[in-house]
């Protein structure tokens, strides 16, 4: 489908020119290194072609020249000496030691074709999972490759698929379209574009967007349209900074957000506050929705999440009659066992009052990768589909959603039931430091594949332990690619700047050893040539969009109303009923309950209460900060000296308690397992809740397996957490709400 009436931003430079003596190419920051939101960048090299500044692009319109701490740090990543800058491989029987010997690509991919070619024709392809990570813009290559291979199981090694996707699949079940908050990102104009009116509310829940920004939300713009008027109303544990800032704060008891939103709709449904035109022409299964949210009184509620009535009626009373408001929600929602039902109820709070595609509301962003088909998913057939594990378990995977389930991959590796897995594919994901619970039980799982690939840009715990071919990856300076998907909104290029060593990138990676597998799959004879078939649908090559970007696609308010958000070209909402479903036949056909629920964490104050005794903090992790993304950034010097440690925050009075102060190391403990960490003493907490930092590890610490893989066994909080146990529809687990006591290190620990 051919997009026309783009929209193009008017730069004074082309994208490559020369500046007081240094080449500047102007890109966009869209890892790796982390994190994947996109900033314009100007990168600076000399003569020598060596990378010696980073700066923000002032006409880029999302960032307006503004960075981060990360992105200013590339060049410590670029040239870092722990960097892998060449193939390597060791044989099988080493695996967990240091035994690598450096290869040539070649060597290396043919390697990787004989041993996957071999454990295709004995098991079949779909004994090869391919496990992708966050960060990179991997996931249209990382899918065609699989499924050029043959093998259905794409796959995000984390309990639950709770990053991202429960949110996608829960407003595509609901909706038929995922959602963004209108901060203006759709026009190149910003905020001068006539059309637009910042939000009366933004409603800020389980994010904390300045230090950590997701669904192609720049933290920043939180600032832009409070100084344009915009009120707060944040949903978090913590007194961070915005919540400070905000008009209504509701300090949650984690793992409660179901509950708090059916409080909510509870009484703007009975103080007749939502939008009953909206509700009528464009919503179904209101009356359901009211009956299950009238289970919820605000006096039960409060008991619930630990939030006085007054200030649940308060903020809710606020939100209905605001007249606009945005919803920017983040991971909490995600990494809660029952995330699905906890999205559904969260998302209603918008959508009964009306604030969709309307200026200062939701929007459903437009998307080049939703124009161009996607990519690949025509290479997936029914007996390879029939092979993805969780299919037969998890109903809602029938419905569009191309995973495996991570849960049921970790049974298989474990019992051979449905069937046997051989081998692994892993490029972007460093699971056994960040996102798999158990991670004991992960590394024996996964150590009995007869053969795994680990592309990235360093040595990781995951890659030491388990690869038998380690292929480096490069940052986002040393290639060419494109940042068209994650709610981008406009088609914009990744330009090449510097060379390291023999890195490739993650794209040009998978056109290589996608060739070998099935050339038929992949065509093309270069990278660009790639990017620019995807493009196709914009008019524009990759070299012309280079010239241009960023370019946007064309946007109006009200979609809905014109027959721009169905593919048939009806008018409403691409669900069955062309409406936005608060009661969601799309749930109902899955076997699940149609409306939110709220179930309460298996183990809590009010469900286990003995429990809480012995273990009297519920601990909530995954905290972000200003230096770390995810399990990355911990060899870079400037960041790590700003995190040089895993840090635990805790009341001060509650330290007091137990006797620990601000800076001691502490073990985190459940009868599950236990972590190290360091006591942040901060008055901004609950004295019954603990946030704690994920990801941990240290490079420079010994990496063989004998002697701690970086230490990442000590570190690691997922220790603490539930054995692969998602949610009642295979999304969302519980990263956010377990019970644990803290204890002194004693001597010698």
């Amino acid at each position: 489908m051919r997009v026309d009436g783009y929209r193009l931003v008017e730069h004074d430079k082309p994208f490559r020119y020369d500046e007081d003596g240094l080449h500047v190419t102007r890109t966009s920051a869209w890892s790796g290194p982390g994190c994947h939101i996109g900033c314009g960048v100007l990168l600076h090299t000399d003569d020598d072609g060596r990378l010696v500044k980073v700066e923000g692009d002032p006409e880029n319109p999302f960032n307006g020249g503004r960075l981060c701490n990360r992105c200013l740090a590339l060049t410590e990543v670029v040239y870092n000496p722990d960097r892998v800058v060449t193939p390597l491989v060791r044989d099988r029987a080493h695996r967990g030691e240091d035994a690598w010997r450096q290869a040539t690509w070649d060597e290396a991919f043919e390697m990787i074709c004989e041993r996957f070619e071999g454990i295709k024709t004995r098991y079949g392809a779909w004994s090869i999972p391919f496990v992708q990570g966050t960060g990179r813009d991997i996931a249209p290559w990382i899918t065609r490759l699989a499924w050029s291979f043959g093998s259905p199981n794409y796959m995000f090694n984390m309990s639950g698929m709770a990053c991202y996707l429960p949110r996608v699949a829960g407003c595509a079940a609901t909706t038929g379209s995922f959602w963004v908050g209108d901060f203006s990102q759709q026009f190149p104009d910003r905020y001068d574009n006539p059309a637009w009116e910042p939000p009366a509310y933004i409603m800020v829940w389980g994010n904390n967007p300045l230090v950590a920004n997701s669904d192609g939300f720049y933290g920043h713009w939180m600032v832009d349209v409070m100084r344009r008027g915009s009120k707060l109303i944040v949903v978090d544990p913590r007194l961070t900074w915005l919540a400070y800032r905000a008009e209504h704060w509701l300090q949650i008891r984690p793992g409660t957000d179901a509950a708090l939103a059916l409080g909510m709709i509870d009484v703007i449904v009975r103080e007749d506050l939502y939008d009953h035109d909206f509700v009528d022409q464009w919503c179904y299964g209101f009356e359901e929705l009211a009956a299950a949210a009238a289970a919820y009184p605000v006096d039960k509620v409060a008991e619930i999440t630990w939030i006085p009535e007054e200030k649940i009626r308060a903020a809710a009373r606020a939100w209905a009659t605001g007249g606009s408001g945005v919803l920017q929600w983040g991971l909490a929602v995600d990494t809660t066992k029952e995330s699905l039902p906890a999205a559904h109820a969260i998302g209603a709070l918008w959508q009964i009052c009306g604030f969709c595609e309307k200026p200062g509301c939701m929007i459903v962003p437009p998307e080049i990768l939703a124009y161009s088909g996607g990519f690949g998913r025509e290479l997936v057939t029914e007996e390879m589909d029939a092979h993805r594990i969780g299919l037969d378990k998890y109903a809602l995977l029938k419905f569009g959603f191309q995973v495996a389930s991570s849960d049921e991959v970790v049974k298989a590796l474990e019992t051979g039931e449905p069937y046997e897995l051989h081998g692994a594919w892993i490029q972007t994901s460093n699971f056994l430091a960040c996102t798999a619970t158990d991670p004991d039980r992960t590394l024996e799982a996964w150590k009995k594949l007869d053969f795994v690939v680990v592309v990235d840009l360093f040595m990781t715990p995951t890659a030491m332990a388990l690869a038998d071919v380690f292929l480096p990856a490069c940052t986002f300076a040393e290639r060419n690619g494109i940042r068209v998907g994650d709610g981008a909104q406009r088609g914009e290029t990744i330009n090449k700047a510097v060379s390291v060593g023999e890195c490739k990138p993650d794209a040009q990676i998978a056109l290589e050893i996608g060739k070998r597998f099935n050339p038929e799959a992949w065509p093309w004879d270069t990278l660009e040539d790639m990017l620019s078939h995807i493009l196709e649908c914009t008019g524009y090559s990759f070299g012309e969009l280079q010239e241009i970007a960023p370019a946007y696609l064309p946007f109006e308010y009200g979609r809905h109303e014109k027959g721009l958000l169905r593919p048939d070209g009806q008018v409403g909402f691409n669900t069955q009923t062309g409406r936005i479903e608060l009661w969601s036949t799309f749930y109902h056909a899955a076997g699940l309950n149609p409306v939110p629920y709220f179930e309460e964490p298996a183990e809590s104050p009010l469900s286990t209460p003995e429990k809480f005794e012995e273990y009297p903090f519920v601990l909530s992790t995954g905290a972000r900060n200003w230096f770390m993304f995810h399990s990355e950034h911990r060899q870079v010097p400037h960041l790590r000296a700003g995190r040089p440690d895993p840090i635990v925050q805790m009341h001060p009075k509650a330290a007091a308690k137990l006797g620990v102060h601000d800076g001691e190391w502490v073990w985190l403990e459940n009868e599950r397992g236990r972590c190290k960490r360091v006591v942040e003493c901060t008055e901004i907490m609950d004295e019954r809740v603990l946030m704690a930092d994920h990801g941990w590890w240290l490079p420079e610490a010994p990496g063989a397996e004998e002697d701690g893989l970086y230490g990442v066994f000590d570190l690691n909080v997922n220790q603490l957490l539930p054995s692969y146990v998602p949610g009642e529809s295979g999304f969302g687990a519980n990263y956010k709400a377990v019970l644990c006591r803290v204890r002194r290190l004693e001597e010698g620990e």
